[in-house]
């Protein structure tokens, strides 16, 4: 362990001021330096510190990124979730502050290593930065959100993706953002060549493989229309209003005759399949008889107090995916015996969903099958990774309304567009409001459609057949790869 200094008040305002400007690296701001630089700065203030000293820095950190980087969750708990001003801002502050914990606790092992030295900074550090990534991934059920690689989303380090996965990104960030430390610390010619060294071939041999082809294209494309209705969450939640949905809804799908493949979102049809069961009857039937795939989101009541949030096909569609992962406190409530019923917040409708088994069948069109994801499950890299390998386009629904006016949606988007570049398979979003877009399997959204209107994007998507390293390997190699250093 290297000697302890005294660490300065100066220091800890510099964390959070490092980590509350993460977030610029990401979407909508896009600016992807920001996450280098931010992750550089962590690793200067850490080094020469006791263990002690670099968790209390990293959370720190953790409080600044999470606080400017995940503010949607405010919107979330008052604007949809009944919650008060100063009940949602306590609310949101004390997931800031779990969360920042989370965050900083592997950090304490940087205060046993020797940052000024090249092992620390080119091994230690982006060891332990991306071994937090992995157990915030899983811990009581996981965040994955915004790790350090999706920053550089647009970038030749990309080219990692379809190897690695996002955590390998996230290493060569973090190494990126050690290596530049290198310019303050006074570090010898030799070492600073070494570690420009490292950074290029990190980042040039993800120019190689950024072009790469891992998955064959399929011989024929499809005519696809992704439905945003724009159906605000009481309109969803008002009984009154099931007439009107449904009546939408039959009629946009004969609007559509002719498309191959429609996609309505995240419960699209808030209502359990058995109470419109007739409807969904006729709609099938009508949809074989266009040669047409219907594949919409609803919520199932599989038996008593057993009810999923799901996807189904009709038409020439067909199975059932129900979500394996789901939002605490959106979808259901933790301790729910003591919380249920405290406040508006923990008593929200649809909020009493059961996880679904993770062994799942998956949605088929015709031939081709479909990898699904819903809402919040696109941000498990691994999850997703295990269903893409034999399927031929991935689809993902969400209903992002409940993030408002935030960056949320586009942060959910972004992460969205790297499980296109992991599998290397195209992907269609769908939601309720924004953000629906295409997706083509190097992650460039080809179509998309502007936020809190209604509309319908048509566009097309070729399949593809195959699989990527990362999808028969996921990030089991990288992990190692961290805990060996």
């Amino acid at each position: 362990m290297p000697a302890a200094r005294q660490t300065p008040l100066l220091f800890y305002v510099a964390a959070t001021l490092a980590g509350a400007a993460l977030p610029l690296a990401f979407a909508p701001f896009g600016f992807w330096p920001a996450a280098p630089l931010s992750a550089g700065i962590l690793c200067l203030l850490l080094t020469g510190t006791a263990p002690r000293t670099a968790f209390r820095l990293a959370w720190w950190f953790g409080v600044g990124f999470y606080g400017t980087g995940t503010s949607w969750i405010y919107v979330s708990i008052h604007t949809y979730g009944a919650a008060s001003t100063p009940l949602a801002i306590l609310l949101t502050g004390l997931f800031t502050l779990g969360m920042a914990l989370l965050f900083a606790l592997p950090f304490i092992l940087c205060g046993y290593l020797d940052l000024s030295r090249l092992r620390g900074i080119l091994l230690g550090f982006p060891a332990v930065w991306v071994l937090g990534e992995w157990l915030r991934g899983w811990f009581l059920t996981g965040f994955p959100w915004l790790y350090l690689g999706y920053a550089p989303l647009e970038t030749w380090l990309a080219g990692w993706a379809p190897v690695t996965g996002v955590l390998g990104m996230s290493l060569g960030v973090a190494l990126t953002g050690a290596a530049l430390t290198t310019l303050l610390n006074g570090a010898s010619a030799s070492s600073l060549a070494a570690r420009a060294l490292v950074v290029s071939v990190i980042w040039m041999g993800g120019g190689v493989l950024h072009d790469r082809p891992w998955t064959e294209p399929g011989k024929a494309a499809l005519s696809v229309a992704l439905v945003q209705p724009a159906q605000s969450l009481a309109m969803k939640w008002d009984g009154g209003a099931d007439a009107a949905i449904l009546a939408n809804f039959a009629a946009t799908n004969r609007a559509l005759t002719g498309q191959d493949l429609v996609i309505w979102p995240e419960t699209a049809i808030p209502r359990f399949r058995h109470e419109v069961q007739p409807f969904l009857d006729r709609e099938d039937t009508w949809a074989r008889e266009q040669r047409m795939g219907l594949l919409l989101g609803l919520p199932i009541a599989a038996s008593e107090g057993v009810y999923y949030n799901s996807f189904i096909g009709l038409g020439t569609a067909a199975g059932t995916y129900s979500k394996r992962r789901l939002v605490p406190f959106g979808e259901y409530v933790p301790l729910e015996s003591w919380l249920r019923g405290a406040i508006a917040f923990f008593d929200l409708p649809m909020s009493n969903f059961s996880r679904a088994p993770e062994d799942q069948p998956p949605i088929t069109l015709g031939a081709l099958r479909i990898a699904a994801a819903i809402c919040y499950e696109i941000v498990y890299p691994e999850l997703v990774a295990a269903s893409a390998g034999a399927a031929n386009l991935l689809v993902t629904v969400s209903n992002d309304t409940w993030f408002g006016a935030s960056i949320g949606p586009h942060q959910h988007l972004q992460m969205a567009r790297l499980r296109a570049i992991e599998t290397g398979k195209p992907l269609l979003r769908a939601t309720n409001d924004g953000i629906t877009a295409a997706v083509d399997s190097r992650g460039r959204i080809t179509a998309s459609l502007p936020q809190f209107a209604p509309g319908i994007l048509r566009t097309s998507v070729l399949p593809r057949t195959g699989s990527t390293p990362f999808s028969s390997h996921g990030s089991t190699p990288v992990v190692l790869f961290c805990l060996a250093l």
